[in-house]
């Protein structure tokens, strides 16, 4: 596969969304599909139906389907990487910016970002913690939530049960 600087993803963002996942960066593989978490090892699609998100465990070129459970996903720094090690903490800062530009805009009930070294780093914030966090951005809740890569120790279980607290928990509001 060539060296991918550019790409087709693009946010599936629309107001009044329950919860807006957002990766860290497109994988080289995702950025040559032109999907969010289309690399075959990426646990994301199966995650969030686990976690009771969607109905039904949606393949990568069906992403446009989440807005139908009113979820939508974004990501922190366009550039595709191999890792997200690779990203400098200055595009992850600048991603951060934007991120709240956006979730300004929308206004998502929560946003899930999906990784804790890449929020400490977009967010500026030293002390994360997984799940929902003691600070909104607007009046959106913010949850650090593990990053679903095949890359991420995390098991299965563990990953679906990390995401089904946040959706139990807009549930229990009638979200």
């Amino acid at each position: 596969m060539s060296d991918i600087t550019e790409h087709d993803i693009t946010d599936i963002l629309a107001p009044g969304l329950r919860v807006v996942f957002c990766g860290i960066n497109p994988g080289k593989s995702s950025a040559h599909k032109g999907f969010h978490f289309a690399h075959g090892g990426n646990r994301f699609w199966k995650t969030i139906w686990q976690a009771g998100f969607t109905p039904v465990q949606l393949k990568p070129e069906e992403e446009h389907k989440l807005l139908d459970s009113r979820c939508g996903i974004t990501m922190l720094v366009e550039r595709p990487t191999r890792e997200a090690t690779e990203l400098s903490r200055r595009e992850l800062r600048n991603g951060g910016r934007a991120l709240q530009e956006k979730i300004a805009h929308f206004q998502p009930y929560a946003l899930a970002v999906l990784g804790k070294q890449a929020w400490q780093q977009a967010s500026g914030v030293s002390k994360v913690a997984w799940g929902r966090q003691p600070h909104l951005m607007g009046v959106t809740e913010v949850w650090v939530l593990p990053n679903p890569s095949g890359l991420n120790r995390a098991s299965q279980d563990e990953l679906a049960a990390a995401y089904r607290e946040l959706e139990r928990s807009l549930a229990e509001r009638g979200l």
